[in-house]
């Protein structure tokens, strides 16, 4: 009889070089959907057959005709939800779950370090948990994700999209940016980029480069009008999320049974007003309908509050609330 568990990793294997055959390949403008179809697909094979080879059942126990989700799945391997592994999946899902409804080729530029992130954790939980090598199948060269699209600034993307449509993708842009510094993890995203330094230690220095005093060619260091979708990036999730991440750093236990959570930061935002203060919040309106972002300073404030004194931080907001 064949075995279910090395099937499902053949077609496991098939799904992962498809989904980089589809994204690598330049003609193709459905390449963020498609390569988010088929790594999920590859990964939920993969996973669901390491499960097998734990003696867990794949099927739900009133349906035995139906295999569990991957998100099913991805709980059972990884059952930290703070694993990066795990994280770096659960975006990539949310992108393939919103497939079927308006992607474009803008998202792109923001998800190939996660797409490149998730590559990766592949082949090398392939290895682990199957002992298959991937570059037996494909070279090595080819599992470096090509992303071809520049980047929009968020009032480019206002110009060229309705605003409700140009809101949900800062949003999403913005909520990748801050959890790529938050995680700051090779398995959550891995980016791939060129910056420009000057030095004037020449031994330090790739390339020269000549200042002339005495050009007509003046420049000067400006300060712009600051986009609240840049400086008030974070959602009220990420809130949750970076202050949780920095305490963690900082080994700064609250005295809370349920940590840093939303009641929390509702509490917090309650007691010091904070969708009042422009420096922490910012309102958007579109239409009849509103939300909040919140600003990198907003996280200094919270974590600053909550070392002076853990153990009654949440106690103190509970008693002033009453």
């Amino acid at each position: 009889m064949e075995n279910l568990s090395n099937r499902l990793v053949d077609k496991s294997v098939e799904a992962f070089i498809m989904g980089l055959e589809i994204y690598n390949k330049p003609t193709i403008r459905y390449r963020v959907e498609g390569f988010s179809f088929f790594i999920c697909n590859a990964w939920e094979l993969m996973l669901k057959a390491e499960l097998l080879d734990r003696g867990i059942s794949i099927y739900y126990k009133d349906k035995p005709d139906r295999t569990i989700s991957l998100e099913k799945a991805i709980q059972l391997i990884y059952p930290d939800k703070n694993t990066r592994t795990r994280l770096n999946l659960e975006k990539i899902i949310e992108l393939r779950n919103i497939s079927t409804h308006f992607i474009t080729e803008d998202y792109e530029v923001k998800y190939a370090p996660l797409f490149q992130a998730c590559v990766i954790n592949f082949t090398n939980e392939l290895s682990r948990f199957h002992n298959v090598d991937i570059t037996k199948y494909i070279p090595q060269n080819f599992l470096t994700i090509h992303a071809n699209y520049e980047p929009l600034t968020s009032e480019e993307i206002k110009l060229k999209y309705p605003a409700e449509i140009a809101q949900k993708f800062i949003q999403q842009a913005n909520e990748i940016d801050v959890l790529d510094a938050e995680y700051n993890s090779d398995k959550f995203s891995i980016n791939i980029a060129q910056k420009l330094y000057i030095t004037k230690n020449k031994n330090e220095a790739d390339f020269k480069v000549k200042i002339d005093k005495n050009s007509d060619n003046h420049v000067a260091i400006i300060k712009d009008t600051k986009d609240p979708s840049n400086t008030h990036k974070y959602s009220y999730k990420n809130v949750i999320t970076a202050v949780s991440e920095r305490l963690k750093k900082k080994n700064i236990t609250l005295n809370y049974k349920s940590g840093f959570n939303q009641y929390v930061l509702s509490l917090f935002i309650d007691f010091y007003d904070i969708k009042n203060e422009p420096k922490y919040s910012y309102k958007h309106v579109i239409g009849n309908q509103s939300s909040y972002t919140y600003s990198q300073q907003l996280i200094e404030y919270i974590v600053n509050e909550i070392k002076k004194d853990p153990q009654h931080f949440v106690e103190s907001l509970k008693r002033v609330k009453k």
